[in-house]
């Protein structure tokens, strides 16, 4: 008789629990390892489908007799389990590696350090729009091996991290999608932008000539990348300044996407979401559309009634004429120059939380320009006193959601707008990005 595989999965969170199902379908034998906590609702799930787990700590010896481990993606390579697995030679892979094995639907990667939630989201709802067969997965919705599991259909769009891709082996996607790259997660890659930049274009690695590329050819990380490293990949770039013969760009206030004598052009002032980096998202996202062939028209239908992201520049309320914006999502300080490039008039700017690795310097112009009061949201904002301590003239801080709302009420005026938009990562004082937003709404609404 043969013997059943075993795998052992590191962390019971939704790549975690996910990754279980479909691997007890596949008959494995499976087991679940979390150093923290498990979530009830999780619990619930492996006991339903019968895999043992444990929590507050792994038991190694149980763990290396796995013939592959999966690995969540918030678990660093670092963690002195991981080290062990890889010295004893024992396969240490991701889920999306894991799930992209048992499923013969064709993928649409999208990775980039700002952009990709909101070009995820807007691919899956063109495509659906359009009545093609689609999944949702990766970072946003259930886990892509539950999916896997559960569903057959004929394209997934997935929203990778360069977390999910650095555990990829053979993961190959149809069409990928590379947003840009700016500095983020710099504590996971040894503060060198060079590693993370390799981590991101991981996402090209096995892509072959019957696939294609889609990337920012304004981006200088990602042009400077591909000069001096050679892809078998179709390469479909998009800008806001370059023409091309094949890909997409501006003209006169007009996206025109040209890919292999098929064009496609879209008035930018129809579009449902603002700005200049949407306007790129809706290159990436239409380019994808364009590749699958389907009818023009349901392309500019669907990219003008696409709601966007939920924390991502999202307008709460206006009181006493004064905007409140949630843009928790931006995590980064690419994200956050975006926001504070896209509002109009004076600022009450909400910054602050765990920082990875930030330089502030590049939002000094804007800051200079535009912000009239900083509050600092988190247990640390040292960083950001020195940065800004010179421009702003008000500087508060504090470490509770509710009193930084409150103070940013107090100081702002008719025609202002009070901007959430951390430049940070979350985990400090909540539990991740949709809580902290989440407390602001709350906060706003009850004002």
């Amino acid at each position: 008789m043969k013997t059943k595989q075993k795998i052992a999965i590191l962390g019971a969170g939704e790549s975690g629990v996910g990754t279980a199902i479909l691997a007890k379908k596949q008959s494995f034998e499976v087991f679940v390892s979390d150093f923290g906590e498990i979530k009830e609702k999780y619990k619930k799930v492996l006991e339903q489908i019968g895999v043992p787990w444990e929590e507050g700590g792994h038991t190694e010896a149980r763990i290396l007799k796995a013939s592959v481990v999966m690995k969540s993606p918030g678990i660093p390579d670092s963690a002195p389990m991981v080290q062990q697995l890889i010295s004893k030679g024992i396969s240490v892979i991701s889920e999306i590696e894991f799930a992209s094995k048992y499923t013969n639907a064709k993928i649409i990667g999208i990775t980039g350090s700002n952009g990709k939630t909101t070009t995820t989201k807007w691919v899956y709802h063109i495509l659906k729009n359009a009545g093609i067969s689609v999944g949702m997965a990766g970072n946003v919705g259930d886990s892509f091996a539950k999916q896997v599991a559960e569903e057959n259909v004929d394209w997934y769009v997935l929203e990778l991290s360069s977390f999910q891709l650095d555990g990829i082996v053979d993961f190959r996607p149809h069409i990928s999608v590379l947003t840009n790259i700016t500095p983020d997660h710099l504590n996971r890659y040894n503060y060198n932008i060079q590693e993370y930049t390799e981590s991101k274009f991981r996402i090209v690695k096995n892509q072959t000539e019957e696939d294609f590329f889609i990337y920012d050819s304004d981006d200088e990380i990602i042009s400077k990348w591909l000069e001096t490293h050679s892809v078998k990949v179709q390469k479909l770039p998009f800008s806001l300044h370059k023409k091309f013969e094949n890909g997409a760009y501006l003209e006169n206030n007009n996206i025109k996407i040209n890919i292999y004598n098929n064009q496609f052009i879209m008035p930018t002032s129809t579009l449902a979401l603002e700005g200049k980096h949407n306007t790129k998202n809706a290159m990436a996202a239409s380019t994808v559309a364009n590749l699958l062939r389907i009818r023009k028209e349901t392309i500019r239908q669907s990219m003008e009634v696409f709601q966007g992201v939920e924390h991502r520049l999202e307008k709460v309320l206006k009181i006493n004429n004064v905007l409140y914006i949630n843009d928790s999502k931006a995590t980064n300080i690419n994200a956050t120059y975006y926001a504070l490039d896209s509002v109009k008039g004076e600022t009450v700017w909400i910054v602050g939380g765990e920082d990875k690795g930030n330089n502030y310097a590049e939002l000094l112009p804007l800051v200079n320009e535009k912000v009239k009061a900083i509050i600092c949201l988190g247990i640390d904002n040292s960083k950001i006193f020195k940065a800004f301590g010179n421009c702003v003239d008000l500087m508060l801080e504090t470490q509770s959601m509710v009193e930084a709302v409150k103070m940013a009420y107090k100081i702002a005026e008719k025609g202002n707008t009070v901007l959430l938009s951390p430049a940070c990562a979350s985990f400090d004082l909540f539990e991740n990005y949709e809580d902290r937003g989440r407390q602001f709404k709350n906060v706003v609404r009850n004002l």
